[in-house]
């Protein structure tokens, strides 16, 4: 795949986590799309984080606290949505085994994207 994320498939408890990071921000304008391929979080139409499988992406800013915070995460990775080692620099993906820090992280994707 060139274009577009390669597709993992959702656990019912991420997708639960994921819908549920997406009710909280809904007040902020922020809402339900896609983008690679994936269910995504959109504010202003730009994709400010998505869910890949088991994990949620982010878009922090490489130079963010935010950024190197979300990478110390256990499990945490540059995104790279066509699984061909050219991973989006800006985006952090953080597992489920995580989804406690993917509300603050929504938060801080949105202060990025809308920054």
């Amino acid at each position: 795949m060139t274009n577009a994320m390669k597709k993992k498939e959702s656990s019912a408890a991420a997708v639960d986590a994921f819908e549920g990071v997406a009710a909280d921000l809904a007040g902020a304008g922020v809402a339900l799309g896609q983008t690679f391929g994936a269910r995504a979080l959109m504010v202003n139409r730009k994709a400010m984080a998505c869910l890949n499988g088991e994990a949620m992406a982010f878009k922090l800013g490489r130079d963010s606290s935010d950024h190197s915070r979300a990478l110390e995460l256990p499990g945490a990775q540059l995104f790279d949505p066509s699984g061909m080692g050219r991973p989006f620099k800006d985006w952090v993906e953080v597992p489920a085994a995580s989804a406690e820090a993917w509300p603050s992280l929504a938060e801080a994707a949105l202060a990025f994207t809308t920054g």
